[in-house]
């Protein structure tokens, strides 16, 4: 499971999975000296860093490497997310809190990404009893749909329900 980028790693990774294409050190080195003073030595090593840790592929081009994305951010922030959640005592509870955090957006995202895994695994719309489980209306809220039960207290910040 991956650990979470540092500061400079993330910043490096944002910019190969932003242009999406094979890059080289210079390229990332140009572009990061827009925002901060950094030396190429700098960017090569976290380069090679991420390499090794196997966030990059890299091919010879010349007498440079061009890196590549292993995968995409999306898939990283699913990877600490699930790390996260699986590290609770409580999955439920830590749901229904990381649900009640999220803003009117995001939880239209989680309704619209549940619709998409339901659409691809049809089977997943039964639950554990094999009851059919009904598709959600507009008018209900989005953490009911990911949970399957209405979140209690999702906008009381105090964590009581009340």
């Amino acid at each position: 499971m991956p650990r979470q980028l540092g500061d400079l790693e993330d910043a490096v990774m944002t910019r190969v999975w932003q242009w999406n294409r094979p890059v080289t050190v210079r390229e990332v080195l140009e572009d990061l000296q827009q925002e901060r003073s950094i030396a190429y030595t700098t960017v090569m090593t976290v380069m090679d860093n991420l390499h090794q840790k196997g966030w990059v592929r890299r091919e010879v081009d010349g007498r440079a490497y061009r890196y590549t994305a292993v995968s995409t951010r999306a898939a990283y922030a699913a990877a600490l997310m699930n790390e996260a959640w699986s590290k609770s005592d409580n999955p439920a509870a830590a749901l229904v809190a990381f649900f009640g955090m999220m803003s009117p957006e995001q939880r239209t995202s989680l309704v619209d990404a549940v619709r998409m895994v339901r659409a691809d695994r049809p089977e997943d719309a039964d639950d554990a009893d094999g009851a059919h489980v009904e598709e959600e209306t507009p008018s209900e809220a989005p953490a009911e749909a990911a949970s399957e039960q209405p979140v209690e207290g999702a906008d009381d910040p105090s964590g009581t329900g009340r």
